[in-house]
């Protein structure tokens, strides 16, 4: 695998290129014979290493510290932007993201407990919000200081399991759990038309029980701002909706539906590799 960017060591203030880097290797890994989940993966990119550079307390060194924190991605099919990350946070050695797909691999099309780092097999929609939850009120009854990062996508929150989850995580008080909405306003069978109104999603959480914020799901800055000051209030679980783009940094594919799932042959592997240098050059 090429590498658009040099290495740059765990603990940088400045993770712009680590995401950078994310999107390379998930563009990679959508070149392989099985192609991959290419723009929500492509999306998370940003939330992923803030998450895993400045949020969250975990270590590839004793991945089962009883202390650590959980992170949970309840939208699995964006499994390619969590290898990545795991890679560059060091679970798992970056060699290995070449086998993504392939037989035998533990990097399946949606993360298993075999790869260091998953807490939970997930990718059945709605499912992840309860079982963060559960993994909130064990750490309450254990007096264990971790929270809990669950990352949803916005077509996944038409699962009603997710607001019986909600519901339940508000009466219970379950501050210590927060949820992270990829809102990137796209699904497979194309806008996400029940989002309703600019701040409808932010009015639904808070409707029920949840402490809500919204960002630019893109700014580093504002996600770590946010995320690093949970909760925001007391007794209550913190909700950030993170506006996003679906396809973020691959120009040709951004914003598109097309996105959502690709395998990419060498000449289109070799022009999304261009268009995110492009990207990265016009940030520059």
């Amino acid at each position: 695998m090429s590498a658009i960017l040099t290495k740059t060591e765990p603990g940088r203030s400045d993770l712009v290129e680590v995401a950078d880097r994310l999107r390379g290797l998930i563009i990679d890994m959508c070149g392989g014979a099985e192609g991959g989940h290419l723009g929500g993966s492509l999306s998370v990119a940003d939330i992923l290493t803030v998450l895993y550079f400045q949020v969250l307390k975990v270590s590839p060194r004793d991945a089962d510290d009883p202390d650590r924190d959980i992170f949970l991605l309840s939208k699995g099919h964006a499994a390619l932007a969590l290898y990545a990350v795991l890679a560059e946070r060091g679970f798992l050695p970056e060699t290995e993201l070449a086998s993504f797909g392939a037989a035998g691999s533990r990097l399946a099309g949606h993360p298993v407990r075999a790869v260091p780092g998953v807490e939970m097999p997930t990718g059945s929609l709605g499912h992840g919000l309860a079982l963060g939850l559960g993994f909130a009120l064990a750490a309450r009854i254990t007096g264990r200081p971790g929270r809990v990062y669950v990352l949803t996508g916005d077509g996944e929150l038409q699962e009603g399991s997710c607001w019986e989850a909600a519901g339940c995580a508000a009466a219970q008080g379950a501050d210590s759990l927060t949820a992270i909405v990829d809102a990137n306003g796209l699904q497979l069978g194309g806008q996400i038309a029940d989002l309703g109104a600019p701040g409808a999603l932010a009015d639904r959480w808070s409707a029920f029980g949840w402490s809500v914020r919204e960002c630019d799901g893109h700014d580093q800055a504002a996600l770590a701002g946010a995320l690093t000051g949970v909760p925001w209030q007391a007794g209550k679980p913190s909700a950030l909706i993170a506006h996003t783009q679906k396809g973020h940094g691959v120009g040709f594919i951004a914003g598109q539906v097309a996105s959502h799932y690709a395998t990419l042959s060498e000449r289109q592997h070799g022009r999304a590799r261009a268009a995110l240098a492009a990207h990265i050059r016009r940030r520059s």
